[in-house]
C-alpha cells in the first residue's frame, strides 16, 4: 500500500466538525432591508426605516425549521448592505434606526432566543464585504470594524455553532477593495465562540460549488490543502476570497479527494462539504415566487444526496415583509419533515446478525453496526482493503432504502462498495456506490428478501461501519 493512502485514511476531523455533522440539515435565514426593496444584494444606501415588520415573529421561523427536521439556524446577521439586525455599536445603520419595534428592538437576540428555547442549535452569518461603511477598503480601519462586530456577535447571544463567511468582495464607499484578515477573525472565533464551525471561507466546513444543491457522486471530506503564513493569506485572500486555506482545488471541480487528486499533496485535512439552496428561486422574499416553492420530490432528492451524500443540507427559507415565513414555504417544510420520517422512521435490522469476512476482534464484529451504539463499529484488520458482510434480516422483509454509516472519528476510508440480495442461492445486484463517509443513503426498487451482502470492493487502510439500516418508504 502506498504510505499516502495510509497517511489519508488516518485523517480524522476535529470534535467541532464531528457535532457539526451530525447535525445533517439546518435552515438558513436571509432577512434585512433588501426583503423590503424587493432586492437580492441591496446597495448600503437604503433608509433603515424602512426595515418594519409587522408581525414578526422569531418563533415561528424555528417551529418551521423543527417541523421539518431541521436541527439548527443560521441568521444573516448583516449581508452586503451593511444593515445590522443587532443593534451593532459600531454602527448607526441596524435595527436602533429602523421603525420595527421602536427602535428598540434586537432580531438577533430574538432568534437566538427562539432556537434556545426550542432545542435547536444557533448560528450567524456576517458578511464581510459592507456597501455602508465608510472605512470599507481602508483595511487596517474596517478590519478593526469587522472585528468589533464579530465580538459583539460572539459574546452577546450564547453558544453558536457556526460562523458562515461568504468570499464577496468588491468596492466601498470610497471606491476601494478591502484585504480581508481571516486569520484575525478566525483567532477570534476560535477565542470566543470554540466549539462553533467557520464555513465556507474558513477552515473547518468547504462550500459544495453550487447553490443549486448538486453533490458529486464521491464526496470526501480529506482534500489537499496548504496552510500559508498571514501574509499570503492576506495576498491570497484579496484575489480569491478564499480564507486560511489556499486549496489546490476549485471548489467546483468533480474530484476533490480521489487517490490520484492526494497523491504527493503537501498537507491533507479533514474539510467536509456543506450543501447550501434555497427553497424558492430567490434567497430574499419576493412576492412574485410565492408560486415558486420548490416540490417536496425536489427537496427530497437534496436531502438524499447531502445529508445521504457525506455532506450537510443548509435550506434557505426567506421571510416576507410581515416577518413571518410564507405559508407556501411553511406547508412544503412540514411535508418534507413527515417525508423524511416515513422513510426513515422503522430500521428493519432491529436484531438482524451479520458475519463479516474479517474483523480485528470481538470488540469490532459486524453485529456492532445493529447496537444503535455509536462508539462501536466493525472494522477489520489493519492494511484489511476489501471485506463482505452478509447480514441475515431473520425473515423476508419488504424495503427500498440501506443507509450506511463510516466511523468517521476515525477517518474516511470506503472508496467502492456494492449491496446484493440473495434470491435462493443467488446474488443479484442492488446498489453501487463508491464513498460512504459520515452517512450514505441508498435507494433502489423495492425487493423483498431476507439476505443481503455488503461488498467493500476499495478502502483505505481498513475500512469501518458503525450503522448499517435498511427502511421501506411508506
Amino acid at each position: 500500500m502506498d504510505g499516502f493512502v495510509k497517511e489519508a485514511a488516518l485523517v480524522k476531523p476535529s470534535e467541532r466538525q464531528l457535532a457539526w455533522q451530525e447535525m445533517e440539515f439546518y435552515g438558513f435565514i436571509h432577512y434585512t432591508v433588501n426583503t423590503f426593496t424587493n432586492r437580492e444584494w441591496g446597495l448600503g444606501d437604503e433608509d433603515p426605516t424602512i426595515f418594519n415588520p409587522s408581525e414578526l415573529n422569531a418563533e415561528q421561523w424555528v417551529n418551521v425549521c423543527k417541523s421539518a427536521g431541521m436541527t439548527g439556524l443560521i441568521l444573516t446577521c448583516k449581508h452586503h448592505d451593511g444593515f445590522c439586525l443587532w443593534p451593532s455599536r459600531f454602527t448607526e445603520h441596524s435595527v436602533k434606526s429602523s421603525s420595527w419595534r421602536g427602535g428598540n428592538g434586537d432580531l438577533v437576540r430574538e432568534v437566538a432566543d427562539a432556537c434556545r428555547s426550542a432545542g435547536i442549535r444557533f448560528g450567524i452569518y456576517l458578511s464581510p464585504w459592507d456597501l455602508h461603511e465608510q472605512t470599507y477598503g481602508d483595511s487596517d480601519a474596517y478590519n478593526l470594524f469587522f472585528m468589533n462586530q464579530l465580538r459583539e456577535l460572539l459574546t452577546q447571544y450564547g453558544d453558536i455553532f457556526c460562523v458562515w463567511f461568504d468570499g464577496a468582495c468588491g468596492e466601498g464607499p470610497n471606491g476601494k477593495r478591502q484585504v480581508y484578515d481571516w486569520a484575525s477573525y478566525y483567532k477570534l472565533i476560535r477565542e470566543l465562540q470554540p466549539g462553533a464551525v467557520i464555513s465556507v471561507c474558513g477552515p473547518d466546513v468547504r462550500w459544495c460549488g453550487n447553490e443549486a444543491g448538486h453533490t458529486r457522486e464521491s464526496e470526501w471530506s480529506v482534500v489537499p490543502a496548504v496552510l500559508q503564513d498571514n501574509e499570503k493569506i492576506q495576498e491570497k485572500s484579496q484575489k480569491e476570497d478564499n480564507g486560511e486555506f489556499a486549496k489546490r482545488y476549485d471548489s467546483q471541480d468533480d474530484d476533490l479527494g480521489s487517490r490520484e487528486v492526494i497523491r504527493g499533496a503537501d498537507k491533507l485535512v479533514w474539510y467536509p462539504a456543506e450543501v447550501n439552496t434555497s427553497i424558492r428561486p430567490g434567497w430574499f422574499y419576493h412576492t412574485e415566487e410565492d408560486d415558486q416553492v420548490k416540490s417536496l420530490d425536489e427537496l427530497l432528492k437534496v436531502y438524499v444526496g447531502s445529508v445521504g451524500g457525506n455532506a450537510s443540507f443548509l435550506l434557505n427559507l426567506p421571510p416576507d415583509c410581515r416577518g413571518l415565513i410564507h405559508e407556501n414555504d411553511a406547508a412544503r417544510m412540514s411535508e418534507l419533515g413527515q417525508a423524511i420520517k416515513s422513510i426513515f422512521g422503522d430500521d428493519l435490522c432491529i436484531g438482524a446478525k451479520a458475519v463479516a469476512s474479517a474483523q480485528l476482534d470481538e470488540s469490532h464484529q459486524a453485529n456492532h453496526m445493529f447496537d444503535g451504539n455509536p462508539e462501536t463499529y466493525w472494522c477489520p484488520p489493519e492494511g484489511t482493503e476489501q471485506a463482505e458482510i452478509e447480514i441475515d434480516l431473520q425473515e423476508h422483509q419488504a424495503f427500498d432504502c440501506i443507509v450506511l454509516m463510516e466511523q468517521i472519528r476515525n477517518g474516511q476510508r470506503i472508496e467502492g462498495f456494492r449491496l446484493e440480495w440473495k434470491e435462493e442461492n443467488e446474488w443479484k445486484p442492488l446498489f453501487q456506490g463508491t464513498v460512504v463517509g459520515y452517512k450514505r443513503i441508498c435507494r433502489f426498487g423495492k425487493v423483498n428478501v431476507r439476505h443481503i451482502k455488503l461488498t467493500i470492493t476499495a478502502s483505505r487502510w481498513c475500512p469501518t461501519l458503525k450503522s448499517f439500516q435498511v427502511y421501506l418508504s411508506n
